[in-house]
C-alpha cells in the first residue's frame, strides 16, 4: 500500500478514533492509524464491485475514490460501517426493526434477535402496537396479558446486560398506536427516568387522531387482536383526543418524552407499501422500516462542499460559495458506496439479510450545515436559509436518485421494484435503492470530521473540555475564532466568557453581524427549529433527526405549538428537549470553579493498619441498590473505605472494591480527606438517583456524600452546580442532544 498522505484531523477527532473506532491489539494497543482505518474501510466497501464484473483496476479506483472521499472528511459513513468493515465481525449497519407478534414465541424471539444486534454493534426499532393489552385474558392459560409496557421492560434488561458486550452502546426505540388501549400508561411510561433507560420511545399518531385533536372529539381505541373497536365492560372504549394530546405534551415537556412520529404521513412516503407498511422506526426515529429491515446511513459534510470566491483586484479571499459541481460528485461517489455497503454487510440474522436485500434501502444525509450558513453568512434562524436547506436537500435527493437508476440500469433494480411506488407503466426510474436520503444524527461522526452535526446549529461557540486530572482545555469554534481574529476582538478571556454564558448574544464587545450569524441552539426560538426539520423533511426520503431545543422556562404551551407546528409543516415526526427537563438524569456534576484540582504530590510513607480500628457504616441509595460504605478511623480522621453494593452484578462489586482500595491508600498515604471528597465526588453514571437529599450519580459520588456529611465543612456538595445541566459521564463534559441521543463532543461518548 502507497503510503497514505497525513489527514487533516482535529486532536478531538483524533482522540475519538483511537477510543473508539481505530484497531486495537489483543493487549488494547492501537493497531491502525486513522489513515489506515479509512483504507480498510475503503477496500472493504470497493470489493464486492467483483460481484458485477468489475476488473482489478475498476475495482481499486473505486477504492481510491472512497479514501478519498473519507479521508478529505467529505463523507462518513455510520459508525458500524466504520468500526468493522474489513474487520472479522462485518456488522455495517447502524438500524434495525424487529417485529413483535402477539405470541409469547415472537416476543422472546425478539428478545434473542435483539441482544445478536446489539452485540454487533446495532441500535433497535419496536412496535409493540400488536400485543395485546393489559388484563386482557389469554385464552391458553386463562391469566391475563402484562401488556406491551411489561415486554419493553424484558427487552431493556436484555440491552442492559449485553451493551458492553459490543463496540457500542445498545439502543432501542419503542413505539406505541394512539389507539392502543393502553396508550395512557404508555405515555407515562418513563416518568421514572431509571425506568426503561435503554429506550426511546414514541407516540404513532394517526391522521384520524390529529383531525379529532382540531376538532376536539373522541377518537375509538382498537383492539390489536382484531382490528375492531375496542371494547370495555361490552361497550366501545373512546378517548377524548385533546386530553391524550395534552399528556402527551406535558410528559414531553417533563422529560422530553415521548416524542411523536405521524405514522399514516410516514407511510404515504412508503415506496413498497404494497409490501408492508411501517410501524416504527430506529432509535432516533429518522429510518422507519419493514420488520427484519437494516438501513445503511452516511452523512456528506457541508462544510467542504464550498469553494472560496477571490476578488480578483484584491486577489484577497471575499466570500465562499457552494461548489455544486462538487457537491454532485460526491453524492454519486456516496451512493455507490451505501449501495455496496449492502452487498459487503454481514447481518446479524438471515431474516435481515434477505429483507434489507428485498428493497435495498439507503440513507445518505448531511453534517456541517451550521458551519456552511456562517460560511455563506446566512443565518440560521432566517427565511434565507431555509430556501438554501431546499435547494441543497433538493439537489442532493435528485442526484441521489440518478446515481441509484444508474446503478439500477447497470446491476438491477431492487427486487421489490414491481410492487413500488416507482413502478407506474412507462419509462418508470430503474431504481437501485427503494428509498436514498436520511437526515440522521451525526453525533461521533461529526466530531471525526471537525463539523457541526447533522442540521443543528451550534451547541456552542467555545466550550470547556475536561482532559487529564480534571483539567480544563478550552475550545473555540474555529469559524468564530477565525472571525473574532480577523475583526480584532478576539481575546482568551472573552473566549473564556463565552463558555461560561454558552452564547454570544449579550457581548457588547462583539459586532451585531457576527451576533447575527454565529447563532445557538438556544438562541434560536423553537418555530425556527420545526421550520428547518420542515425543509430538509420535503426533500428527503425517509425522516429527518432534529432536535427541537426549548429554554429552561419554556411552557407546555411551547410545546404544544411545536409539536402542532410539526404536523402543520410536513415533519415525519418531532423530538423536543426543554434545558433542564432531565435534571433527575444529570451524567455527570463534573464541573468546578477549580480549573487544576491536581492531587498535591507527596512522598510520604504508606501507613501500616493497626489491628483494630474504630468506625461506622453508613447506608446510601445507589442507582445500581444500596451501597452500605464502612469507614475506619484513626484519630478522628478516615484511614480505610469498604463498601458493599447490592443486587448488583460482579463487576460493579468488583469497581466498588477498586474504588475503596485506592480511596484507602490515599488515606494512609497523608492525603487529606478534603482532597479525596474533590477527586471523586459528581463522577458520573448512567444510573443517577434522588437520595439523602440531593443528587448520587455514581457509587463513586455516593462515597464522596458519605466522606462529606462525616469529615467536610458542611457545605452542600452542589452548591455552584448547575443541576439542569447533563454531564458527559465518561469526561464530565457538558452532554448535547440531538434526535433522541445524548452526545458528547469532548470524547465521543453517546447514547441514543
Amino acid at each position: 500500500m502507497d503510503e497514505e498522505k497525513k489527514l487533516d484531523l482535529t486532536e478531538n477527532s483524533l482522540k475519538v478514533l483511537e477510543r473508539r473506532y481505530l484497531k486495537k491489539d489483543e493487549q488494547g494497543k492501537i493497531a491502525e492509524t486513522p489513515e489506515e482505518m479509512f483504507r480498510r474501510v475503503a477496500t472493504a466497501i470497493a470489493a464486492p464491485e467483483r460481484n458485477f464484473r468489475a476488473t482489478a483496476i475498476e475495482i481499486k479506483t473505486l477504492e481510491d475514490d472512497f479514501y478519498e472521499i473519507m479521508s478529505s472528511l467529505q463523507f462518513m459513513p455510520n459508525s458500524p460501517t466504520l468500526m468493522n468493515a474489513g474487520r472479522p465481525l462485518g456488522q455495517l449497519s447502524a438500524c434495525f426493526v424487529l417485529p413483535i407478534e402477539d405470541s409469547m414465541e415472537s416476543i422472546f424471539t425478539a428478545v434473542k434477535d435483539t441482544a445478536m444486534i446489539h452485540k454487533s454493534g446495532g441500535g433497535t426499532g419496536f412496535a409493540f402496537s400488536r400485543l395485546r393489552p393489559s388484563n386482557a385474558v389469554v385464552a391458553s392459560t386463562s391469566g391475563v396479558a402484562s401488556g406491551p409496557i411489561s415486554f419493553m421492560r424484558v427487552i431493556n434488561s436484555a440491552t442492559e446486560a449485553v451493551k458492553q458486550g459490543g463496540t457500542r452502546r445498545g439502543a432501542n426505540m419503542g413505539v406505541l398506536r394512539v389507539d392502543h388501549p393502553d396508550i395512557l400508561d404508555f405515555i407515562s411510561c418513563k416518568d421514572d427516568l431509571k425506568e426503561l433507560t435503554n429506550f426511546n420511545i414514541s407516540v404513532a399518531l394517526t391522521d384520524s387522531f390529529m383531525r379529532a385533536v382540531a376538532e376536539d372529539g373522541f377518537y375509538e381505541l382498537v383492539d390489536p387482536r382484531t382490528g375492531a373497536a375496542y371494547t370495555k365492560d361490552g361497550k366501545p372504549a373512546h378517548l377524548k383526543a385533546r386530553e391524550v394530546m395534552e399528556k402527551i405534551i406535558n410528559h414531553a415537556h417533563q422529560t422530553g418524552e415521548p416524542g411523536v412520529m405521524f405514522i399514516d404521513r410516514m407511510n404515504d412516503g412508503n415506496p413498497v407499501s404494497r409490501v408492508g407498511l411501517y410501524e416504527s422506526t430506529n432509535p432516533c426515529g429518522e429510518q422507519p422500516l419493514l420488520p427484519y429491515e437494516s438501513c445503511n446511513l452516511g452523512s456528506i459534510n457541508l462544510n467542504k462542499m464550498v469553494k472560496a470566491v477571490v476578488d480578483l483586484d484584491s486577489a484577497e479571499l471575499s466570500r465562499y460559495e457552494i461548489d455544486w459541481e462538487k457537491l454532485d460528485e460526491t453524492v454519486r461517489h456516496c451512493v455507490h458506496f451505501l449501495d455496496n455497503v449492502i452487498e459487503a454487510n454481514r447481518y446479524p440474522l438471515p431474516e435481515i439479510d434477505f429483507n434489507t436485500k428485498q428493497n435495498r434501502k439507503i440513507g445518505l444525509g448531511v453534517m456541517g450545515w451550521a458551519d456552511l450558513l456562517v460560511l455563506l453568512g446566512i443565518p440560521y434562524d432566517s427565511d434565507e436559509a431555509l430556501r438554501l436547506a431546499e435547494k441543497v436537500m433538493s439537489r442532493i435527493n435528485e442526484t441521489g436518485h440518478a446515481e441509484s437508476c444508474r446503478l439500477g440500469e447497470a446491476r438491477g433494480v431492487f427486487p421489490n421494484w414491481e410492487k413500488s411506488f416507482f413502478r407506474r407503466g412507462g419509462n418508470d426510474p430503474k431504481m437501485r435503492n427503494s428509498t436514498v436520503t436520511t437526515i440522521a444524527p451525526t453525533g461521533t461522526i461529526s466530531i471525526i470530521a471537525g463539523c457541526s452535526s447533522g442540521i443543528e446549529p451550534y451547541f456552542a461557540i467555545s466550550y470547556v473540555r475536561n482532559v487529564m486530572d480534571n483539567d480544563k482545555l478550552l475550545e473555540v469554534n474555529p469559524h468564530f475564532e477565525r472571525v473574532a481574529r480577523a475583526r480584532g476582538f478576539y481575546s482568551e478571556e472573552l473566549m473564556g466568557k463565552i463558555a461560561e454564558k454558552g452564547t454570544i448574544a449579550y457581548f457588547d464587545e462583539i459586532p451585531d453581524d457576527v451576533k447575527r450569524i454565529f447563532v445557538t441552539s438556544h438562541d434560536v426560538k423553537p418555530e425556527w427549529h420545526v421550520k428547518m426539520q420542515a425543509a430538509f423533511q420535503k426533500y428527503t426520503d425517509n425522516a429527518v433527526s432534529k432536535t427541537i431545543n426549548l429554554s429552561k422556562n419554556a411552557t407546555v404551551d411551547d410545546v404544544r405549538d411545536a409539536y402542532m407546528q410539526a404536523f402543520d409543516l410536513g415533519c415525519k415526526g418531532i423530538t423536543i428537549y426543554r434545558d433542564g427537563s432531565r435534571a433527575e438524569q444529570v451524567l455527570s456534576t463534573g464541573s468546578s470553579k477549580d480549573n487544576k484540582s491536581k492531587l498535591p504530590e507527596t512522598s510520604a510513607k504508606i501507613k501500616g493498619r493497626p489491628d483494630t480500628l474504630q468506625g461506622f457504616t453508613q447506608k446510601i441509595k445507589t442507582g445500581y441498590g444500596t451501597l452500605y460504605v464502612t469507614v475506619n478511623m484513626v484519630d478522628d480522621k478516615p484511614f480505610e473505605v469498604f463498601a458493599q453494593i447490592g443486587k448488583s452484578g460482579y463487576s460493579t462489586m468488583a469497581d466498588t472494591e477498586a474504588i475503596c482500595r485506592l480511596i484507602s491508600l490515599a488515606f494512609r498515604s497523608g492525603i487529606p480527606v478534603s482532597k479525596v471528597i474533590k477527586q471523586i465526588k459528581g463522577i458520573g453514571g448512567s444510573s443517577p438517583v434522588f437520595g439523602n437529599g440531593g443528587l448520587i450519580s455514581s457509587i463513586p459520588d455516593a462515597i464522596a456524600q458519605v466522606l462529606h456529611s462525616n469529615f467536610g465543612n458542611g457545605k452542600e456538595l452542589s452548591k455552584g452546580l448547575d443541576m439542569s445541566e447533563e454531564f458527559c459521564p465518561d469526561c464530565g463534559s457538558r452532554i448535547e442532544h440531538e434526535g433522541g441521543c445524548n452526545v458528547c463532543r469532548s470524547c465521543g461518548y453517546s447514547k441514543c
